[in-house]
């Protein structure tokens, strides 16, 4: 008779952690002095008004969280103009990423994942003991909807995707939404990085959400917002969906102070010149390494670029590896299965051109 380890054992052998950007603590350098291209987060970091209201809630630190975080379901309310009770949020949107499968996922059944894209959806399968298998994105990185298998459970889409920064049309999710919804497939639409987009509330998917119950939109505080180490993120869902998330999510997953800090940056306007800093940088950036020598960027969508560098005379590790010798930190995709593939976030100008010449001087 199996021991519970062994069963344990048996059933998470074939799970490998993710492999993430922002890998600024094991440098050989402070994080301070190291110019991080491999975090795909907002450039100008967190908003001075997020920084008082933590301040100004210190007090908050003894008590335990409102286990129905009302304040932060009515200022998302307010954001998408979307019903409360069609809202989860979490401890960042790998919990709810995870949350997602424990609930609608049984051993055995399948999931549809785009290859490439981001490695937690396939760990958060797999640790239910669902099958993982995957469909191919069109030339450009895009969703074909003829790709995917909608006899499966789940349909995973990221929106824009990670690590190509395209962004598949509102059309196309439709064209999705309407073949799983036939098959009974859930289809988790991940727009962790839309508010980086052009046009992000005509674009999203959160307004689908009403006309089709089989549809689940993430979003996350970590990547426009700037609140990566507070760990927030939130759901839109039906009130089906989310109530049956809600039956078996952890309690006080989102801490206080975190609250707080999201309602704050949802109500901060002047987050807009994020948006703005990043199209114009964009722009600048995209041009600049498509003059590389072997370097052929994608036209990117969100706030940062793919780059197929194996035409250059050296691969996405040295590259990486000579660029860390000048403080500069990018992320290869190996991880991605993408050994020939950066990818570089958007940072500000004086950045962005200490990066394109360094990278002219190591690849020249």
């Amino acid at each position: 008779m199996k021991s519970a380890y062994d069963i344990a054992k048996e059933h998470i052998r074939h799970i490998e952690p993710a492999t993430h950007g922002g890998e600024i603590w094991n440098q050989r350098k402070p994080a301070s002095e190291i110019i991080d291209f491999s975090s795909n987060v907002n450039p100008l970091g967190i908003s001075f008004k997020v920084i008082n209201v933590i301040k100004k809630n210190l007090w908050r630190i003894p008590f335990y969280p409102d286990t129905k975080y009302p304040s932060l379901h009515r200022a998302i309310s307010e954001y998408l103009n979307v019903d409360e009770e069609n809202i989860l949020v979490g401890n960042g949107s790998t919990e709810i990423i995870y949350l997602f499968c424990e609930v609608f996922l049984d051993k055995g059944e399948e999931v549809q994942i785009p290859k490439p894209t981001f490695g937690e959806y396939e760990i958060a399968v797999r640790r239910t003991g669902a099958r993982p298998k995957f469909f191919e994105l069109d030339s450009v990185f895009k969703v074909d909807p003829d790709k995917i298998n909608y006899e499966s459970k789940i349909i995973f889409i990221c929106n824009p995707n990670n690590p190509t920064s395209t962004f598949t049309s509102r059309r196309t999710i439709v064209q999705v939404l309407e073949r799983a919804i036939k098959q009974d497939a859930l289809v988790f639409v991940d727009e962790d990085f839309v508010e980086f987009i052009s046009n992000p509330k005509r674009n999203t998917a959160v307004g689908l959400v009403g006309e089709y119950p089989n549809l689940f939109v993430l979003r996350s505080f970590t990547k426009f917002f700037g609140l990566t180490g507070l760990r927030v993120g939130y759901g839109i869902g039906s009130k089906e969906i989310v109530d049956l998330l809600n039956r078996v999510k952890p309690p006080w997953s989102v801490n206080c102070l975190a609250e707080v800090a999201a309602v704050a940056a949802l109500h901060d306007r002047g987050l807009i010149k994020v948006r703005h800093l990043v199209e114009e940088e964009r722009e600048f950036l995209f041009e600049t390494l498509g003059r590389i020598n072997g370097f052929r960027p994608v036209k990117p969508d969100a706030n940062f670029i793919f780059v197929d560098v194996s035409s250059s005379n050296l691969s996405a590790s040295d590259i990486k590896r000579k660029l860390l010798q000048r403080d500069i930190l990018i992320r290869e995709c190996s991880s991605f299965g993408l050994p020939n593939h950066i990818r570089i976030a958007i940072r500000s100008r004086k950045e962005n051109k200490k990066l394109v010449q360094s990278l002219k001087e190591i690849v020249n």
